[in-house]
């Protein structure tokens, strides 16, 4: 019996995905275990393995197809000793628009609701339909089928947000299907039928706010965003807009961290030295036990308080970022925190982390000190409560033992969600910070 191969989800988030890649073709043997394509999600683009042995008879969606739901069938996989002809067959079938053999049967029925929500009287509707559509002959066949047209729900979505009729265009997808590319090349309200009264006004809201091209005579290179791209556009922006942020700044001195760093690094092998940014995770994560009204979330009538640190740490990777977790961080050794954070940070550059290693996290830390920036405001990541973000260590005045000297000098500046966290508790966090960083000993208490 053939195999259905299925969009899965790979992360908790994940509603559609793209199918970046395929790795397998049609007639290859697979095992369990083995990579068969690459998926782009919200969150990353991540490798596919197979679950099932068999040989791979149909791919069923193309590469580069954007938007597939999670459960599509993207492939069918024969048994061992199954007939490669016979497991093909039934999906050739069951490929070729299963909504047009639902809707055949009722085509009147179909036609009228959407004819008549304005008007009370439905048949007189029906009767006015034709002679209003006999002026535009291209919508009149696809009128006369029962799906009316072969396209995909993105895609009609997007004619109804247009105003387009789908029946003027060309479907570039199998069988003639009308996809989202087709609408992107479409101008709005193209083909709109003189019968949809309300489709103007319903398209007058997008077109009113149309997304600007580039400067006329400017030369300029078109990227499709990623979905990865999409999502943080997405969530940073809804951020800003929900959340109300407010920002504390401190300056810490960095020396007697640098120190503890170089003495345990002589102790310690290769794959467990620290960066500075290891055991600023660690100070963070006591911080947040230390006060523990900073490690919290606002949740509607509710606020999450947390009993452990799990901290999120931002990671630049191709296209853009992902914030692997290191989890319970207040109780891990300095050397297994730097341990875990190299491999998660290589793997999150491959594409290779599992949605579990960078979902959830009681708070974020973000540190641009290696490109040289001396400070700077982060954007909270929801639904977390607040984010840390570092700059670079530099030489500056500063106050040592009641006198003026030069020292090396961080500064750090917390960005808070204000339904959850007061000025003062924020303010809390930000001296158990400092006083972590400065007195870095009391963190291998």
């Amino acid at each position: 019996m053939p195999i259905d191969i299925t969009m899965p989800a790979l992360s908790p988030t994940m509603e559609t995905g793209t199918l970046a890649k395929w790795l397998v073709k049609e007639g290859d043997t697979i095992k369990p275990g083995d990579v068969i394509a690459e998926i782009e999600t919200d969150k990353a683009t991540m490798e596919v393995e197979a679950v099932d042995e068999g040989t791979i008879v149909k791919l069923l969606v193309a590469e580069g197809t954007d938007e597939v739901p999670v459960g599509k069938v993207i492939a069918v996989l024969a048994e061992e000793g199954e007939e490669v002809s016979a497991a093909a067959a039934p999906k050739e079938e069951t490929k070729a628009e299963p909504k047009a053999a639902e809707k055949p049967a009722e085509p009147a029925k179909a036609e009228t609701p959407a004819e008549t929500k304005a008007e009370p009287k439905p048949e007189p509707k029906a009767e006015e339909a034709p002679k209003a559509a006999a002026p535009a002959p291209a919508p009149a066949p696809a009128k006369s089928s029962g799906d009316r047209v072969k396209a995909s729900p993105l895609a009609r979505r997007l004619a109804e947000a247009k105003g387009v009729d789908l029946a003027s265009l060309t479907g570039s997808g199998p069988n003639g299907r009308i996809v989202k590319a087709d609408l992107d090349k479409a101008p709005a309200g193209a083909g709109a039928p003189a019968t949809a009264g309300a489709a103007p006004s319903a398209a007058a809201a997008p077109v009113a706010a149309p997304i600007h091209g580039a400067p006329e005579g400017v030369p300029a290179e078109t990227i499709k965003l990623s979905n990865m791209r999409k999502t943080i556009a997405r969530r940073l922006a809804e951020s800003k807009q929900t959340v109300p942020h407010f920002y504390l700044t401190i300056d810490v001195r960095l020396d007697p961290l640098l120190k503890l760093r170089s003495q345990l690094n002589a102790a310690l092998s290769e794959d467990k030295k620290l960066s500075v940014n290891d055991l600023v995770i660690k100070a963070l994560a006591l911080a947040l036990i230390e006060v523990p009204d900073a490690n919290v979330q606002f949740a509607g009538d509710n606020l999450y308080k947390f009993g452990r640190a799990d901290i999120s740490v931002a990671v630049a990777i191709p296209g853009g970022l992902i914030t692997p977790v290191i989890r319970d961080a207040d109780n891990k050794r300095l050397s297994q925190i730097a341990v875990e954070m190299k491999d998660l940070a290589a793997r999150a550059r491959d594409g290779k982390l599992k949605p579990e290693e960078f979902s959830g996290g009681t708070a974020s830390l973000s540190n641009l000190g290696m490109f040289g920036i001396k400070q700077f405001d982060a954007v909270i990541n929801p639904p977390q409560a607040m984010i840390l973000a570092v700059g670079s260590g530099e030489k500056r005045p500063y106050v040592v033992d009641d006198a003026l000297a030069i020292a090396t000098v961080m500064s750090a500046t917390g960005s808070f969600d204000h339904r959850a966290i007061d000025g003062a508790v924020g303010a809390q966090l930000m001296a158990a910070f400092k006083r972590l960083v400065e007195n870095p000993l009391a963190m291998l208490a």
